[in-house]
């Protein structure tokens, strides 16, 4: 199993999606998995890529991270369940089974004494080649021979120049597929709509003529001459490398130039993991000072409630396609009658002559409630280093306040009682502090519920 550490392409590269002109295999290309810093050395991490069950999990002998499928070869339980041994080996939570990080089985507790059953080919936990770029933990599910061989989908203008540039990210798993994000994403031209008051502003809409430059196996890209809002900000380019990387590039002579990254890694059908990184590199040196000052876990929070702008209808919308015919009709599915649509109809184009599919012939889940699609906690929260200690700290926080509230108010009857007429100041500083701390308790709640819910109502639909 190969673990490879680089940020640039490798030599003697191959092309993602096979070498088949005529077909992109989705298995063929690296996709992240995780943030780096969001991963615990301490205990295994479960994830699913393209319907396959992986585990990540830390080696400590080699100091790298491995993945492998998440079964292991005994009794097929997930590996994911188990722990990581006191000698730094993959431990299966059934029988005990040890796994090196080379998927080599090391420990069978139940074997007699003189048998060797841990030397059989068919003992070994079966591994993923793993790379770690731009700090993101990426997954090659195709064949081993070819990772090594095969870009990993980078911004290369961020790997140029790292120290200049100052970044915001986050991710979350979604309930509507790869290929509905990105088709998201790429449309520019839904932001002053569906992101108003968040993001966005109906008053900076005009008429988008966008202009595909080149297009080919690997993707394509495009330009918009006059630029977002109205054209104040200039020219924005747009790429998409396949099958599962989109980026706009801005550059605003006041501002300085932005980045939007969008990766989408497909778990199943219907659901996929954003990564979401916004690279900025300022004109300014103020702007750089608070972005950095700025908590990870904060941005988290304003980030979530940007991406449920549109997550129901989305989740929706991909259903009304498939009920239409799906991607391979979606030109007479879909009414694209401006300029502004181009690059959405060329992303189901590439779709659809690459048969780029990543689940083809599967049918989409019936719909989930409401509740469960802005449910934040278990789609990014649990899974977040930042969010999860911030929501636990906050959740502590809260119950402090309660007791002490609670003390200060049950201490006014003793202080009556023990001091009689001159407890009056007393009970009036053990009452006002139950308030304060009354107060505490409800705003923390309130800010609490920002991990684990989102708001039923988008700010494009307040008064």
């Amino acid at each position: 199993m190969q673990t490879l550490s680089r940020e640039t392409s490798p030599t003697e590269a191959l092309p993602a999606g096979g070498d088949d002109p005529q077909r992109f295999d989705v298995k063929e290309a690296w996709y992240p998995v995780f943030y780096v810093q969001d991963l615990d050395k301490t205990k295994p991490a479960k994830f699913t890529l393209l319907n396959q069950d992986i585990v990540i999990w830390w080696e400590a002998k080699s100091q790298s991270w491995r993945a492998f499928e998440d079964k292991c070869p005994h009794r097929l339980a997930p590996l994911s369940q188990g722990r990581i041994n006191e000698e730094g080996q993959l431990e299966c939570p059934y029988h005990g089974w040890a796994f090196s990080g080379e998927g080599e089985c090391e420990k069978i507790p139940q074997q007699p004494e003189g048998m060797t059953a841990e030397n059989s080919p068919r003992a070994c936990a079966k591994g993923l080649p793993i790379a770690i770029a731009q700090d993101m933990l990426f997954v090659y599910p195709g064949q081993k021979e070819r990772a090594n061989h095969v870009p990993i989908p980078i911004i290369d203008a961020i790997a140029e120049d790292k120290e200049d540039w100052v970044y915001i990210d986050t991710f979350r798993d979604i309930p509507y597929d790869a290929l509905t994000l990105l088709e998201n994403v790429i449309d520019s031209s839904h932001i002053p709509y569906t992101h108003h008051d968040t993001v966005g502003n109906r008053e900076t809409v005009s008429p988008v003529n966008l202009k595909v430059v080149e297009s080919g196996k690997q993707g394509f890209n495009g330009i918009w001459p006059e630029g977002p809002r109205k054209g104040t900000l200039g020219q924005q380019n747009t790429y998409f490398t396949a099958p599962n990387l989109m980026w706009h590039d801005l550059t605003a002579k006041k501002l300085g130039r932005t980045l939007t990254v969008v990766y989408a890694t497909p778990i199943r059908k219907g659901e996929c993991r954003l990564f979401a990184r916004f690279p900025f590199k300022f004109s300014s040196k103020l702007p750089r000072l608070v972005f950095k000052l700025t908590p990870r876990w904060y941005s988290h929070v304003n980030q979530n409630a940007i991406l449920e702008d549109d997550q129901i209808f989305l989740h929706y919308q991909e259903r009304y396609l498939e009920a239409a015919g799906g991607s391979e009709n979606y030109a007479k599915a879909c009414y694209l009658p401006t300029t502004a649509d181009r690059y959405v109809s060329q992303l189901r184009q590439w779709v659809n002559r690459y048969e780029a599919d990543p689940f083809p012939d599967t049918t989409l889940p019936p719909a989930i409630p409401t509740e469960q699609l802005l449910d934040r906690y278990h789609s990014h929260t649990k899974n977040c280093a930042s969010c999860r200690g911030a929501f636990n700290n906050i959740r502590r926080i809260r119950r402090g306040a309660a007791f002490a509230g609670f003390g200060a108010w049950g201490i006014a009857p003793i202080l009556t009682l023990w001091l009689g007429n001159m407890a009056t100041e007393a009970i009036a500083v053990s009452s006002i502090a139950s308030i304060v701390f009354g107060a505490v308790w409800l705003f923390l709640g309130r800010f609490e519920r920002k991990f684990s819910e989102g708001r039923t109502i988008p700010p494009r639909n307040l008064s």
